[in-house]
């Protein structure tokens, strides 16, 4: 394995093992910047990642078997993979070079002010709040983001700035790496939003991730910054494990507040009228407020941020809008996790006070779809009129969960008249619901 890629950065032929997915097709953009010839293999290719490969000019090859592997001078797993695929094999038997994407970025921003946003939820869309705000002040941003916003042509960017944002995900590096992704990235500011349990497919329990989350802190130096809000009880518990940084609990008088009651963001004396800004529910000020907050511990004024958080494009699949005629709205959103979820309706509620809504959720994660939730995954959206869960995975929770798109769409069509907003909620590709249901009321 590399010991040492740093210095193996000059240019090359670098194949990825499982490019598709968003943090390897964003490297693949970095390393194109850089100079690097790069190719990949995966599964299988869907847009917009795909788009985004070809517009690179990067060759992709569908499928892992050994002899569609082209020969490389470094080859980079990603941690969809594990023993006994084929190209995995090859690689190891050969003693071919190899690493993980994760420990190859990690390495190659070392030397940047890294500003890395982690959390169960809003991870997305406060990483992208930060580029936005940066950008609007004329600063060649770097950043790889697992997702899609309309103020950028790609998820990911080298930027020739000194600061560097990345979405800091607890999951797993790679096959021979078990650490949270977020080990390698060695931030100058490290943002927590929250921590919950997830990911139950490689965490037994929170103490599990709440060990990852303190390898993360442990690498934060003394002059850097650990940021989270008031009142996060999990973040709480992780900080009295020892931390050796310094730390803003936000959400007080000396450093910013999001003031629900009085409309306002209250920052360093000044006032800022929440209804300026394009985004719906606490949870998303709250990313706002961490954003504007993080700039400003890297030069910004609080004015400059509201100001380009006004003028937010979003991110995609975040409270979008997919649809909409004179009858019905239909809302697409990321959430997959009964905390997002329960603020995503309660974004959904407030700001359709007089319409009737019906949720569609897809237990799309590994935690969802496996019932580790329980009971308080279906009382997340309690405050809908009608809820519709789909669970396309080999066993169903519960009996009223759908194991079929298509029987689901039969019962919707004759539901879909007394509803006004359709909220379909899934972490995996929404337009396979999405699509049949907008084609469902224009043909009403």
């Amino acid at each position: 394995m590399v010991t040492n890629v740093t210095g193996k950065y000059l240019k090359m032929k670098i194949h990825i093992l499982g490019i598709c997915g968003t943090f390897m097709g964003g490297l693949a953009q970095i390393l194109v910047e850089k100079g690097h010839i790069v190719s990949g293999s995966d599964k299988q290719f869907y847009p917009p990642m795909s788009d985004q490969l070809k517009s690179l000019g990067v060759q992709m090859i569908e499928g892992y078997e050994e002899s569609d592997l082209p020969c490389a001078d470094l080859y980079v797993i990603g941690n969809a993979l594990s023993r006994g695929n084929p190209s995995v094999e090859y690689i190891l038997n050969q003693r071919l070079e190899y690493t993980s994407g994760p420990r190859m970025l990690g390495e190659m921003i070392r030397d940047r002010t890294v500003i890395a946003v982690s959390g169960t939820h809003g991870k997305t869309s406060t990483s992208f709040l930060i580029c936005e705000i940066f950008q609007s002040q004329g600063i060649d941003i770097g950043f790889l983001v697992g997702g899609v916003s309309d103020s950028f042509n790609n998820s990911a960017r080298l930027g020739s700035s000194q600061y560097f944002v990345i979405e800091a995900d607890e999951y797993d590096s790679a096959f021979f790496d078990k650490r949270s992704k977020f080990i390698h990235y060695h931030p100058k500011t490290f943002i927590i939003n929250n921590i919950e349990f997830d990911h139950a497919d490689i965490f037994n329990d929170l103490s599990d991730i709440l060990k990852q989350f303190h390898h993360a802190v442990r690498t934060v130096p003394a002059n850097g910054n650990i940021i989270f809000h008031d009142g996060e009880k999990n973040i709480t518990d992780l900080i009295k494990m020892g931390c050796w940084s310094k730390t803003h609990q936000l959400g007080r008088k000396e450093n910013i507040q999001l003031l629900i009651e009085e409309g306002v963001i209250d920052f360093e004396n000044q006032k800022f009228n929440i209804s300026d800004l394009p985004m719906h529910g606490k949870h998303n000020l709250s990313n706002a407020v961490i954003a504007m907050y993080a700039a400003s511990l890297h030069g910004i004024s609080p004015k400059d941020s509201f100001l380009a958080l006004k003028n937010s494009k979003g991110v995609k699949r975040r409270f979008e809008t997919v649809f909409q005629n004179g009858h019905k709205i239909v809302i697409d959103d990321f959430a997959h996790h009964p905390t997002a979820i329960s603020n995503t309706v309660q974004a959904a509620t407030n700001y359709f006070p007089s319409k009737r809504i019906l949720g569609i959720i897809e237990l799309a994660s590994n935690t969802m779809s496996q019932g580790h939730h329980g009971e308080d995954l279906y009382e997340s959206a309690s405050a809908l009129g009608k809820a519709y869960w789909l669970n396309l995975s080999s066993q169903k929770n519960k009996e009223f969960e759908y194991d079929s798109i298509k029987l689901l769409l039969t019962d919707l069509e004759k539901d879909i008249d007394n509803f006004d907003v359709i909220l379909i909620m899934s972490n995996k590709d929404s337009k396979k619901i999405s699509e049949p249901i907008i084609d469902l009321i224009k043909n009403k």
